[in-house]
């Protein structure tokens, strides 16, 4: 028998060979963890893809090619049914000012009327009288940057075409100009035909309208369905869409006081908002159920105020809050005859930032 000193191992003989088992190991961990990886990666981008598709076949049977003609010709674009009896919504390009409107469904052409046009949020409504299906509404206001999304139009001569991508992020104005309200801005890419297209959730959930191209159709621009939704309500109520405005004019106060840096710095005269309440000086804090933190949180704000409804107005009087009631009035460029207001209520006109104050 071999003496047992004759299988023990000098210490350096033993460190090279741990070294080396080591080494091994190493290797073989990083290769297994890979190819662990890369089929990790290969059922998700899969999930994804099935997801999109999913959306994709349950959609596409609510989204239709319009069809009409206007001044230049005869032209198509996107829409989609929002109720079962054959509302849909649109893009201003495509609705707005067009003559013998027909929308594609189920195979067949069908008359569209023209229910309701608003230049302002860049959308119209149409009816055609079909039974129809319909998209769900969800909440634009619960998206986020980077939140995936897809669309679902007509480009060109082509099917329904379903797009994927994300959002870009949520702006106020581009190349100097400013919205009527944020808008989403959507890195999906567009051509000619899909101006009215519905942004979809990954739960099927339209989020927004597409209503422009940016850069050559590389992105777009949405309305949030939010806003489009307040437009809808307005004209359920009323038949019209009614934009509000309250007389007051905003500007950048040099600190934050209770989150808030927009300072009231005019309120209007000869206008029943001048005798509400609110003075130069105060701080605004919320118009209506909007908080305000910026000056140009009054564009959302204003956006969401109807004319004829008592809008109560939250601001900081030095250190103490106070709440106005304010009746909207119709924004003049409505060509709409004043609200009268009910004894007791403060009637109002526009809700604006002057131009000297980083104005829209």
């Amino acid at each position: 028998m071999r003496p047992l000193s004759d299988f023990s191992l000098a210490p350096e003989s033993f460190s090279g060979s741990l070294r080396g088992a080591v080494s091994r190991f190493s290797f073989a961990l990083t290769f297994f963890a890979a190819a662990a990886l890369a089929r990790a990666q290969e059922p998700s981008t899969t999930s994804i893809s099935r997801e999109v598709k999913d959306v994709f076949d349950k959609a596409a049977k609510a989204v239709v090619k319009i069809h009409g003609t206007d001044e230049h010709g005869e032209f198509a674009g996107t829409g989609f049914f929002i109720d079962p009896a054959g509302m849909l919504y649109t893009a201003f390009s495509v609705g707005g000012d067009a003559e013998s409107l027909t929308v594609d469904f189920d195979g067949k052409k069908y008359p569209a009327r023209v229910m309701l046009t608003d230049l302002r949020s860049g959308i119209a409504i149409l009816k055609a009288d079909i039974a129809t299906r319909a998209l769900p509404i969800g909440k634009s206001a619960q998206i986020e940057v980077a939140t995936p999304v897809i669309t679902i139009g007509y480009p060109l001569d082509l099917p329904e075409t379903p797009s994927f991508g994300m959002i870009a992020g949520f702006d106020r104005k581009f190349l100097g100009r400013y919205f009527s309200t944020t808008h989403l801005r959507v890195n999906v890419p567009t051509q000619r035909g899909e101006a009215g297209a519905p942004i979809l959730n990954f739960k099927g959930e339209v989020v927004g309208i597409l209503v422009s191209s940016i850069e050559n159709g590389s992105a777009c621009y949405a309305l949030p369905i939010d806003a489009a939704e307040k437009i809808r309500n307005d004209f359920v109520r009323f038949g019209e869409a009614r934009h509000g405005w309250i007389g007051i004019n905003v500007a950048e106060a040099e600190k934050f006081k209770e989150g808030s840096r927009a300072e009231m710095t005019e309120i209007m005269q000869d206008t029943p908002a001048f005798g509400s309440g609110v003075k130069p000086g105060d701080i605004l804090l919320q118009v209506g159920k909007t908080k305000v933190h910026e000056p140009e949180d009054v564009i959302d704000a204003s956006f969401f105020i109807t004319a004829g409804d008592t809008i109560p107005i939250t601001v900081l009087r030095g250190d103490k809050k106070l709440t106005f009631d304010i009746q909207a009035d119709f924004h003049p460029a409505s060509h709409h005859p004043p609200v009268i207001a009910a004894p007791g209520m403060n009637q109002s006109i526009p809700f604006r930032l002057d131009s000297a104050q980083r104005t829209p």
